[in-house]
């Protein structure tokens, strides 16, 4: 599969696709107006009203729909039990509150029609005609049968509703398990998948899945909350964006981080060219002209995430010459003393801790899988139960590729690489690259990743250096509002990171060429690495 191209698009339903978000929050207003009122006469509670703008945005909208009440009577101090699914709409508990809510929404469908917006369809038709694959993933449960009654459901390729997750065990936005289902079953990278959404949780949610692009639509004049929960853009109408302009984001490149020191950067490059930023209906998030100074001594104290080979040492020709100098070393101390620091990398956490030999900081090694800090470690369950696997591929790689001259295969339990970089190419690349590619064809629990003169095969979880970074961030009890978060790195295994710290902070992509990345920033060499710790060591 090609890098940075758009190749999937996942839709929210309710506000994006149908003129449904009307009729649910009329619904839920007049479910939680009944409780609130029911709370007033038997409880004696002062009753407030259910509004769209304090309680039905910020604590139900675009989440799955049990979820939505326990998230708004606790916002009331309400505690009731969950109950079950089953529960009849009458029961005091979240589902049977949930079931009410659905019971009235059902029955206002059958007096008002189910209406679309044009725009979104036409959109959708265009992407269809580029070759976009199309999906629509929402919390509602009722989500097929409101395309049917819309007279749209020809028009994607898959549906993850309420009732797939449910069926699935997949949890409900802000995590991203229903955008990720969606392009897995489009047959799609959320790395070359837009999302579109217009609830604050969805947008977040598109963010935590490391989508390419997560477009806002502020159908609520809600364009400040869409950004801050991480919209990369957001419209007020479909018809202010068309499929040229979203293809030519998928080639943005970053801005030279020492050019914009101490200055904001004015415009979006790409590969082809500038992104037309003067369109007045398209709001871009404004984290992406940021000064790149303050992103590091600004209000927001930084917390570091660093790669390991090519980042805090140049690339080697083989693995074990890749020796940080004690020149970084003594920086990378320093920095650590002051900052909260992690090491995120490809390599066996052992081996990476062992080459960076700094106590008290926190390694994630395996791209995430395996984590170790001072107050906590993970291994990922998930990636656990591929170990066998993983062995016994790795035996199979030695046994059909040993013989070449110049490969490496690097074992580090969770994965297994194949390095080429020693290996005449012309005469074997071709033949490395059919093998590995066929191994992964035939064990689908396995995934590929295409390095720098690497081919790595891992897990097929949802799980990368991104995510790693925001159970860290979780573990540690630490705000994305109140920190920013950098990481650097260098190769395609980086992006990850970069996409779920984006508008969080800022991601550094190390490389001589300025190519298309979800990086903020770029720099050329490691040495340029060490001369950025040291300013922002000389100036904090």
């Amino acid at each position: 599969m090609s890098q940075y191209n758009l190749e999937g698009a996942v839709f929210d339903l309710d506000g994006v696709i149908t003129q449904t978000a009307r009729i649910h929050f009329k619904a839920w207003k007049q479910t939680f107006d009944e409780y609130m009122y029911l709370r007033e006469k038997r409880d004696n509670e002062p009753f407030k009203e259910f509004t769209h703008e304090g309680d039905y945005l910020p604590f139900v909208d675009g989440k799955p729909r049990y979820k939505g009440v326990d998230s708004f009577l606790k916002s009331r101090n309400i505690n009731i039990p969950f109950g079950d699914p089953a529960d009849t709409p009458d029961k005091e508990t979240a589902c049977g509150i949930g079931n009410r809510k659905n019971e009235l929404f059902r029955k206002i469908l059958q007096t008002e029609k189910v209406e679309i917006y044009p725009a979104s369809i036409e959109l959708v038709k265009s992407l269809k005609k580029e070759g976009i694959r199309v999906g629509v993933a929402s919390s509602s449960k009722n989500c097929k049968y409101l395309l049917d009654s819309a007279g749209v459901s020809d028009l994607f390729e898959t549906v993850v509703d309420g009732v797939v997750s449910a069926e699935l065990g997949l949890k409900g936005k802000p995590e991203a398990d229903i955008f990720i289902q969606a392009a897995n079953n489009l047959g799609v990278s959320a790395a070359n998948s837009m999302v579109v959404e217009d609830a604050s949780s969805g947008v977040a949610a598109g963010r935590n899945g490391g989508f390419g692009f997560v477009l806002g639509v502020a159908r609520k004049d809600n364009v400040s909350v869409l950004l801050k929960e991480g919209a990369d853009v957001v419209v007020k109408s479909m018809a202010s964006i068309d499929v040229a302009w979203i293809k030519r984001w998928f080639k943005k490149i970053p801005a030279e981080l020492f050019d914009f020191w101490g200055k904001k950067p004015t415009g979006l490059n790409t590969a082809s060219g500038p992104i037309d930023i003067t369109k007045k209906d398209i709001a871009i998030n404004p984290k992406y002209f940021t000064d790149a100074r303050a992103v590091f001594l600004g209000e927001n104290k930084p917390v570091f995430f660093f790669d390991y080979d090519g980042t805090l040492t140049p690339i080697v020709e083989r693995p074990e010459l890749a020796v940080m100098s004690e020149d970084m070393r003594d920086t990378l101390k320093k920095v650590a003393a002051k900052f909260r620091t992690a090491i995120v990398s490809g390599r066996f956490r052992d081996v990476v801790e062992d080459f960076v030999k700094i106590d008290g900081i926190f390694y994630a090694g395996s791209h995430g899988f395996d984590i170790k800090g001072p107050q906590f470690s993970l291994i990922q369950p998930e990636a656990e139960k591929t170990t066998p696997l993983i062995e016994k591929i790795t035996k199979e790689l030695h046994k059909k590729l040993d013989s070449i001259e110049g490969l490496l295969i690097e074992e580090k339990k969770f994965s297994v690489a194949v390095h080429y970089r020693l290996v005449d190419e012309e005469r074997y690349l071709d033949g490395i690259r059919e093998y590995v590619e066929k191994i992964v064809r035939d064990n689908p629990q396995l995934r590929l990743m295409y390095g720098k003169k690497v081919f790595e095969i891992l897990p097929a979880i949802d799980w990368n250096k991104g995510k790693a970074i925001i159970w860290i961030m979780q573990a540690l009890g630490l705000s994305w509002d109140e920190y920013s978060v950098i990481y650097i790195g260098d190769d395609t295994t980086d992006e990850d990171a970069f996409r779920a710290i984006r508008t969080r902070g800022a991601g550094i992509l190390v490389s001589k060429e300025n190519k298309p990345s979800s990086a903020d920033f770029r720099v050329s060499s490691v040495q340029d690495i060490k001369k950025l710790l040291t300013m922002i060591l000389e100036e904090s």
